[in-house]
Order: structure tokens, then C-alpha cells, then sequence
């Protein structure tokens, strides 16, 4: 079958034929019928040889989605051509935080060898793929899987960390979304479907800018010197009760910091490799700075539930598997408007 792997520290994604896996004992193979690129992605590709721990070769692709093609011994419950979402953060399902569906903050799960799908295990961009366990697949029903398969990544992160600052999110609060890429600009229809809040959307791009107010940003601010400036004005001088950032490198982290309210929320969910001091004299006064990491089961359900409502979707830009590596590099220079979903 064909798949796009990492093969080579440093040289990036690569269109390969590799042999068609087969289902272990309790185990399921999709066949995909979509998968999702994400910066994480080239997160892990850009890192140097002495920090790579995901192993090689890497087949890419931790969002993903498929029908049922075979079952492994075992395995009950479900049907050959169901097709299902993947949930990606696979943990122990034995633990406190797995009893949750909480497998995304599994403390076992790395010592125990067990990695998400794309991010250690063969992903999803790939024409198969085995799910290591039923709990890890989420029934997809009619919702189309190319304009759905975003939101097991791109939607469930943001979707964490915004239910996760719910108590912030008041009517007349103000929401500050920092990067309205991929995420953010879900982020921005997550907050508009469940809130009252106030959203100012922050970005470099002005079309990325312009997505955002198509999805329901209630403002806009270009990112760079004054923006802090024009969202203190905006919050008439008080800040932004919740603040999440997207990106998460130095400036916009900074950024978060500055336009901040007493009592705020501040989430980091874009691993840009920033750094936020807290603690008095740095953070405003009763500000909780955390770092959410994807979300749980329970929560991609909800996602995919807000989806079929309509309140929730992903403007999606289409490749097939031999446009992989391309759809890779115009992700890699922000020229991506939304997310960019391969299509075997």
C-alpha cells in the first residue's frame, strides 16, 4: 500500500509503498478514508536526531478516519464498513485518568511503549491502518469523513481547552484567540457555539484574519507592536477574561501575557517553544496559566456532535496521497488556509 512517511532525520515527508498491515488480536484495520496534516507534524520532523524519540520509519497521520475493513481475533461489536473517527491519544485504559476517557493526560502511557497513531504507531496517512482497540473508535454516522477527519485533532484540542476555561467564558467576558489557522479558527466557532463571550480573533495573515470573521470572530487584530494596545482598547482597558493561543512562540505568548485580565484564563495549546513566566509581578493577579493538551474521548464525541449540528466545521483544502509531500510543504510555509486534509 501506499503511505507518507518520515524516513530520514531532517529530510522531511516522503510517498512510499510499504506492505499492507494485518489486524493482531483485538486489534482493527481501517481502510482510510481521509487524514489530516497538522503542524505537530513538522513539529516532530524538525526535531534534531539526539531528541527524536518517535522512531523511523514514521508513517504520518494522527487524525485520521476510515470504514472497518477487517477485524482481528477477538474483537466484537462491530461491523466490516462502519465507518468511524479515530481517537488519537491512546493511553493504558486501566488508569484513573483512562477511567475518564482522559487517555490524553494517561500517566503510564510512555513507559508502557504506547504512542498515538502518526506520533509513534503507523498513522493514518496511509490507504490501511490498524486501531490498537475498539475505545479508540468513534462513530463517524453520516457525517463526511474528508470534512470531518480535522476535527479529531483540530477540533478536539481547541475544544478542551475551551470547555476547560468554561467558568471564564461569561456573558460580557471577553475570548482573545491567538492564530486562527487550523485550530484556532475552530477555536473560534467552538466559542461562538457555546458561549456568550466576545471573540477577537489575533493573527499575522489577513486572510487568515478574514476566515476568522467568516467563522464568526466578533474582531480582529493584526498581530505585532500595538496589538496589545488595540485589544486593551477593545476590552475597554480590562483585558480578555480567557486568552488561548494557538501558537505559542515567544511573541505570542508574550502577547497573551499582556493582554490578559486579573482573574483570566491563559491556555497555551500551540507548541511553538515559548515560555510564559507566572507568578506575581509577571502574570496579572489571579491569572491560571495551563498547557491542555488534546482532549478526551467523551469531549470528540461532543466535537463531532456540534458538527452535525452545523456550529462546528473545517474548511478543508483536498490532496490525494501523491500530493502528500506538497501538502506538507505549503502546511510547513503557512500557506495552508485552514487544514489540509489527504485523501487516499
Amino acid at each position: 500500500m501506499k503511505a507518507v512517511q518520515y524516513r530520514e532525520i531532517g529530510k522531511g515527508p516522503e510517498v512510499v509503498e510499504i506492505d499492507t498491515p494485518e489486524p493482531g488480536p483485538g486489534q482493527i484495520r481501517l481502510k482510510v478514508t481521509a487524514a489530516g496534516l497538522c503542524h505537530s507534524d513538522w513539529f516532530v520532523m524538525d526535531l534534531p536526531e539526539e531528541q527524536y524519540t518517535y522512531g523511523l520509519p514514521l508513517t504520518l497521520g494522527h487524525e485520521g478516519a476510515g470504514v472497518i475493513d477487517k477485524l482481528g481475533d477477538g474483537v466484537e461489536g462491530l461491523k466490516v464498513g462502519d465507518p468511524y473517527a479515530i481517537y488519537g491519544p491512546w493511553g493504558c485504559g486501566r488508569c484513573h485518568a483512562c477511567a475518564q476517557g482522559a487517555e490524553n493526560y494517561c500517566p503510564y502511557a510512555a513507559e508502557l511503549g504506547i504512542t498515538p497513531p502518526g506520533l509513534g504507531a503507523p498513522g493514518a496517512m496511509a490507504e490501511y491502518v490498524i486501531v490498537d482497540d475498539p475505545r479508540h473508535l468513534v462513530p463517524l454516522g453520516d457525517l463526511d469523513p474528508v470534512e470531518t477527519v480535522s476535527l479529531t485533532d483540530a477540533g478536539l484540542t481547541p475544544y478542551h481547552a475551551i470547555v476547560s476555561a468554561r467558568e471564564k467564558l461569561y456573558p460580557g467576558g471577553v475570548a482573545v484567540v491567538i492564530g486562527v489557522g487550523g485550530l484556532g479558527h475552530v477555536g473560534v466557532q467552538i466559542l461562538r457555539a457555546i458561549s456568550q463571550v466576545t471573540v477577537i480573533a489575533v493573527d499575522v495573515s489577513e486572510e487568515k484574519l478574514e476566515l476568522a470573521t467568516e467563522v464568526g470572530a466578533h474582531h480582529t487584530v493584526v498581530s505585532g507592536p500595538g496589538a496589545a494596545d488595540s485589544i486593551r482598547e477593545l476590552t475597554n482597558g480590562l483585558g480578555a477574561s480567557a486568552v488561548f493561543d494557538f501558537v505559542g512562540v515567544q511573541p505570542t505568548i508574550d502577547l497573551a501575557r499582556e493582554v490578559a485580565a486579573v482573574n483570566s484564563f491563559i491556555h497555551i495549546v500551540g507548541i511553538g517553544g515559548g515560555i510564559m513566566p507566572a507568578g506575581f509581578f509577571s502574570t496579572p493577579m489571579g491569572a491560571a496559566v495551563r498547557a491542555p493538551y488534546w482532549g478526551t474521548r467523551g469531549e470528540l464525541i461532543e466535537v463531532l456532535d456540534l458538527a452535525r449540528t452545523g456550529s462546528v466545521g473545517v474548511h478543508v483544502e483536498r490532496y490525494d496521497l501523491n500530493q502528500a509531500v506538497e501538502a506538507y510543504r505549503k502546511l510547513h510555509h503557512g500557506e495552508v488556509r485552514g487544514r489540509a486534509v489527504v485523501v487516499p
